[in-house]
C-alpha cells in the first residue's frame, strides 16, 4: 500500500508540475553575464596547463574533432533548489530532446577549423528555438592541435494542455489549446487550439516539422475552422537560416476567408466578407558571409487574389473594396550586417537577448501582367531598413521603417509606410527607461485597410480601436524593473510604470474622436516563464486615460501576451 501511495503521489507531483510549467508564457534562458560552469574535460597536455578558450583555438588553427552532445532534462537535479518533489517528477515524465535534434542545428561539423564566430552563431540560433532552456557550447579536450567540443542543452517544458484568457481595449479573449512543440523529443510541433475573440472565434490545428532533410528545410501546414469562414495554409522552406548560407528556396500557399470590419470611436460601423488566396514559390543564392556582410538574391513568383462581396444581416460600407488578381514575378535583395549584441533585462527577465545593431535591409520588387491572369499590369514593391545604434553610457537606439504597396492603375493603388525608433536608456542593476516612437501613414482608396489605435494597440487607457485614420503617431514611455524574484524557479517577476500619447487621423475613415490627441498612464507587473517554451511575457495592467469622454471608462485593465515588456 505504502508503494503504492508512493507511486499515486509521483504521479500527481508530475501533474502539478505539468500544469505549473504550462502556464507560463514564455521559454527563458540564464542571465547574458552569469559564468559558465566549467563541464567534464578530457585531460589537457601538461604543458598548456589548461584547455584554451575558443578564440585561442580559431588563432592556433585547431581542428575539430569530436563533437559531444550532453542534451540534458527542464531541471538540474544536482542544484539543491531544484531537487524538490515537483522538479523530480517534472523531469521523470519530460521526453528530453533527441540527440540528432541538437545535432543537426550545429552550424559546426568534425574535422572542420575552429571558428568563433559559428560557434556564437549556432548558440544564438539554439537559443532563439524555445525547446531549449540554456545552451552551452565549450571545449572539453584538446590535444596535438585537435579540439573535442560539447554541446550542452537544458529543454523547456513543451507540452501544454492549458486556458488562455486576456483584456484589452474592454475587449476579452479567452481560449484553449493541447500542443506539444517538441513531440517525443524530435523537435516537432502538433497541436490543436481553440480561440473566442470580439471578431470571431474558431479551432486551429498545425503541424510543423522544422529539421526535416538536411536539418534545416522547415514544413508547416495549418487549418483553422472560423466561425465567420475558414483558413489553411502549408508550406515548405528551406530559408537563408545562417549568415553564411548559400542558397535558399521555398514554396507557400495559403487560403483564408472571413469577416472584416471597418470601425469608429470603437465601434464596428461596416462589414463584408473577403476571401484571399495565395502561393508564392521563390529560390536564393547568396555569396555567404564577406567581410562582416551577407548579400542575398532571390527570385520568385508570386499570386494573389483578393474577392470582397456583401453578407445578408450586415451593415454594408459605403464602398466595397474591388476584387484583384496579381500574378508576378519578382526579385528580392537582401543586405544583412553581422553586428549582434548579446544582453540581458531590456525586453525580458533575465534572459539572454540578441540585438542586431548592424544594418539589415531588403527590397523587393515584382511585376504583375494582365498575360498571366492579373486585374491590371502594376508594380508590387516592398523594402524594409533596420539598424542600431550604441550611445554613450550603454544606451542603445535601434531603427526601422518599411514601405510596401502597389502602383500603376489609380484605382488600385495602395501603399502602406511604418516606421520606429526604440530607445533603451542606461540600465542599473534593476530598472531601466524605455521610449518607443512609432508611426504609419496608410493609402488605400478603397478603404480595405485602415490605422487603428487603442487598447492593445498603443494607448492602454482607451477601448479597442477607438481611433482609425491614415495616420497614426503613437509615444510609449515605460520605466521598467527587473526583480529577483523567482517564485519556485519559474517565473520571474517584473514591473513597469508607463505614460502612453498618440492619434489615428485623416482620410474618409477617420473616427469622429480622431479630432484631439490622447494619453493615458499607468502602471503593471510582467510575469515571465522560464521553463516553459509557450507564450511570451505576461502583461496584467490598469491604464487611466488622461483625456477621456463622458463614454470612456475611468480606467481599463488589461491581461495580455507580449514578445516583450
Amino acid at each position: 500500500m505504502r508503494a503504492g501511495a508512493a507511486d499515486l503521489a509521483r504521479l500527481l507531483a508530475g501533474c502539478c508540475a505539468a500544469i505549473a510549467c504550462s502556464l507560463g508564457p514564455a521559454a527563458a534562458q540564464e542571465p547574458a553575464t552569469e559564468q559558465k560552469v566549467p563541464l567534464s574535460a578530457e585531460p589537457a597536455p601538461a604543458s598548456a596547463g589548461r584547455i584554451p578558450s575558443f578564440a585561442e583555438l580559431e588563432a592556433a588553427g585547431a581542428v575539430i574533432g569530436e563533437v559531444r552532445i550532453d542534451n540534458r532534462n527542464i531541471f538540474d537535479l544536482t542544484d539543491e533548489k531544484e531537487n524538490g518533489v515537483l522538479y523530480r517528477a517534472a523531469n521523470a515524465i519530460h521526453i528530453r530532446t533527441q540527440d540528432w535534434v541538437v545535432r543537426r542545428q550545429l552550424l559546426f561539423r568534425p574535422g572542420e577549423r575552429v571558428s568563433v564566430r559559428l560557434i556564437e552563431e549556432t548558440e544564438r540560433l539554439m537559443r532563439s528555438n524555445r525547446i531549449f532552456y540554456d545552451v552551452r557550447i565549450t571545449p572539453v579536450g584538446y590535444r596535438d592541435g585537435v579540439v573535442d567540443i560539447e554541446v550542452r542543452t537544458l529543454d523547456t517544458w513543451t507540452l501544454e494542455p492549458g486556458a488562455t484568457a486576456s483584456r484589452a481595449g474592454g475587449v476579452n479573449k479567452s481560449g484553449w489549446s493541447v500542443r506539444d512543440t517538441n513531440a517525443l523529443g524530435t523537435g516537432v510541433l502538433i497541436g490543436a487550439s481553440r480561440f473566442t475573440d470580439a471578431d470571431r472565434s474558431g479551432t486551429q490545428y498545425k503541424v510543423s516539422l522544422p529539421h526535416t532533410f538536411d536539418g534545416w528545410t522547415a514544413i508547416d501546414y495549418t487549418h483553422s475552422q472560423l466561425s465567420d469562414g475558414e483558413s489553411r495554409a502549408a508550406s515548405i522552406a528551406r530559408p537563408f537560416y545562417a549568415l553564411d548560407t548559400r542558397w535558399a528556396t521555398g514554396f507557400s500557399t495559403s487560403t483564408d476567408t472571413r469577416i472584416d470590419s471597418i470601425f469608429s470611436n470603437g465601434v464596428k460601423v461596416a462589414q463584408f466578407r473577403h476571401r484571399q488566396d495565395r502561393a508564392e514559390a521563390f529560390g536564393g543564392w547568396s555569396a555567404g558571409l564577406v567581410d562582416h556582410w551577407t548579400h542575398r538574391y532571390s527570385a520568385g513568383f508570386s499570386y494573389l487574389k483578393d474577392t470582397y462581396k456583401l453578407e445578408p444581416d450586415l451593415l454594408p460600407p459605403a464602398q466595397l473594396p474591388p476584387d484583384q488578381t496579381l500574378a508576378a514575378p519578382f526579385f528580392r535583395y537582401e543586405l544583412v550586417h553581422d553586428n549582434y549584441e548579446k544582453v540581458k533585462n531590456r525586453d525580458l527577465i533575465e534572459r539572454p537577448e540578441y540585438f542586431l545593431m548592424g544594418t539589415q535591409s531588403s527590397v523587393q520588387l515584382g511585376r504583375a501582367f494582365t498575360g498571366l491572369g492579373s486585374t491590371q499590369n502594376l508594380w508590387i514593391y516592398s523594402a524594409s531598413a533596420a539598424d542600431g545604434f550604441r550611445l554613450p553610457s550603454n544606451r542603445v537606439l535601434l531603427g526601422s521603417a518599411s514601405v510596401s504597396g502597389q502602383a500603376g492603375y489609380a484605382p488600385l493603388d495602395r501603399q502602406l509606410v511604418n516606421g520606429s525608433i526604440r530607445f533603451y536608456g542606461h540600465p542599473d542593476s534593476r530598472t531601466l527607461t524605455f521610449a518607443s516612437l512609432s508611426g504609419g501613414v496608410v493609402k488605400d482608396p478603397n478603404l480595405s485597410s485602415q490605422l487603428v489605435l487603442g487598447g492593445d494597440t498603443g494607448l492602454r487607457g482607451y477601448p479597442r480601436n477607438y481611433q482609425t485614420g491614415e495616420r497614426l503617431v503613437v509615444l510609449n514611455l515605460e520605466e521598467r524593473i527587473y526583480t529577483d524574484w523567482y517564485p519556485f524557479r519559474l517565473i520571474r517577476v517584473g514591473a513597469a510604470v508607463f505614460y502612453d500619447y498618440g492619434r489615428a487621423w485623416d482620410g474618409p475613415g477617420e473616427s469622429p474622436s480622431s479630432t484631439r490627441w490622447l494619453s493615458d498612464v499607468g502602471i503593471g507587473l510582467r510575469f515571465l516563464s522560464t521553463r516553459s517554451a509557450f507564450g511570451n511575457v505576461l502583461h496584467v495592467d490598469f491604464a487611466f486615460p488622461l483625456n477621456r469622454d463622458p463614454n470612456i471608462k475611468s480606467f481599463q485593465f488589461l491581461v495580455t501576451t507580449k514578445l516583450s515588456l
